[in-house]
């Protein structure tokens, strides 16, 4: 496998977009068949918008394939754009995080994304196997990244305690902090746990840069249509009365001439470009700092970065437009006004909180003692053409 030439390596929260578009709806737990999703569409209106960055795993099904097809179609120049993905999950109770798996898993996704060098690769749900598994993942992605192979190293799961205390053993037993950590389902309307002060201290000790909120939505729980109408209802780990609690909140959203979906990006995104500051990037779209209705002056030095998850171009414009008024962008006839934020915030505040009643802030088991892993032996390869460009094959 061809090693791309050593660049200069800036601290991510130089070079990471505040947002990205996340591609784990390019799958059949979102999308009955994903190849008739309007994946290339949905990437040309991303990078039309200066939307530069996508997130990615080989658990996502045809994910990494479909994204990597609709690069290759458009052809952006690769220091475009900003490519993430993730490494260790196999299948919904398989994961490897051997080094020989990590390794081979980055080189296929290096050709399925049809790239000399990923920018950003997680080590993926991490609560569901051992610490010093996760750290043993770090430290073969770090290889990877003095390879040239990977620009910068995190790790991403569900828990946000359990996040914040494998950052932790990461700076103590390697001297090196990490790059990013994900979150998803931790800072929605339902959840807001990875605001939590307490936390993101831990983070800020632990010398992490940046720190990203995924899935908006809670994977669905936060839209009209709620996960027990499509795909989603045979997977989604949220129990029944959390289901019907998230479900009564599209009434509220009705009633004040609202859609759930809207309202819970709308949150999502401006609290998290706040909240989120410390731990954010610095790198705004172009188009950002050109615009006319923006001061730059008066930009924080950080923000937030979200990750959105869509399946239309349609949920993309939505999702662009609200992002367009968090940082102050003019373009609607309310995009962005403060009372239409302010509206936003009451509705959140005093009626879909109080609605959700003890189920706000609930999080559902993720890994832990209860679960095990499938995965027989560890570092089984295939012995394919990866394989034998990645240097695994004798």
């Amino acid at each position: 496998m061809t090693v791309p030439p050593a660049v200069p390596r800036k601290p991510l929260s130089q070079v990471l977009p505040p947002l990205i578009l996340g591609t784990a709806t390019f799958n059949t737990q979102y999308h009955p068949d994903p190849t008739r999703m309007p994946y290339t569409d949905v990437v040309r209106r991303a990078l039309e918008h200066n939307i530069v960055a996508f997130d990615t795993s080989p658990y996502y099904g045809p994910s990494e394939i479909l994204l990597g097809d609709a690069l290759r179609t458009l052809a952006p120049p690769r220091q475009g754009y900003f490519l993430i993905t993730k490494a260790g999950r196999i299948a919904a109770s398989e994961f490897d995080y051997s080094p020989t798996w990590i390794r081979y898993s980055v080189c296929r996704s290096l050709e399925r994304l049809g790239t000399q060098y990923l920018d950003l690769v997680y080590a993926h749900d991490v609560e569901f196997v051992s610490p010093a598994e996760v750290l043993g993942a770090v430290q073969e992605l770090r290889r990877l990244r003095d390879q040239g192979l990977v620009r910068h190293v995190g790790i991403s799961g569900y828990p946000v305690d359990v996040l914040a205390s494998l950052a932790e053993m990461i700076l103590e037993q390697t001297g090196e902090p990490l790059d990013a950590v994900m979150s998803y389902g931790h800072f929605c309307l339902q959840n807001g746990q990875l605001g939590r002060p307490d936390l993101l201290a831990r983070f800020r000790s632990a010398g992490v840069e940046c720190v990203l909120n995924a899935s908006m939505l809670g994977m669905g729980l936060l839209t009209t249509r709620g996960v027990d109408n499509g795909p989603m209802a045979s997977w989604h780990p949220a129990p029944p009365a959390l289901r019907s609690a998230c479900n009564d909140l599209a009434s509220i959203a009705s009633q004040h001439g609202e859609h759930l979906e809207e309202v819970a990006i709308r949150w999502a995104l401006a609290n998290w470009a706040r909240v989120g500051a410390p731990f954010g990037t610095a790198a705004y779209p172009s188009s950002v700092l050109a615009h006319a209705s923006v001061d730059q002056d008066r930009l924080p030095s950080r923000i937030g970065v979200s990750v959105m998850g869509v399946s239309t171009v349609d949920e993309l414009e939505e999702t662009w437009s609200s992002w367009k008024g968090v940082v102050g962008l003019t373009g609607g006839a309310d995009d962005g006004s403060p009372q239409r934020e302010d509206k936003i915030a009451a509705i959140v505040r005093d009626q879909m909180w109080p609605s959700l009643g003890s189920w706000r802030d609930y999080a559902w088991e993720s890994g832990g003692e209860a679960f095990a892993n499938l995965r027989t032996v560890e570092g089984a390869i295939p012995r394919d053409d990866v394989a034998e460009r990645c240097g695994l094959i004798p």
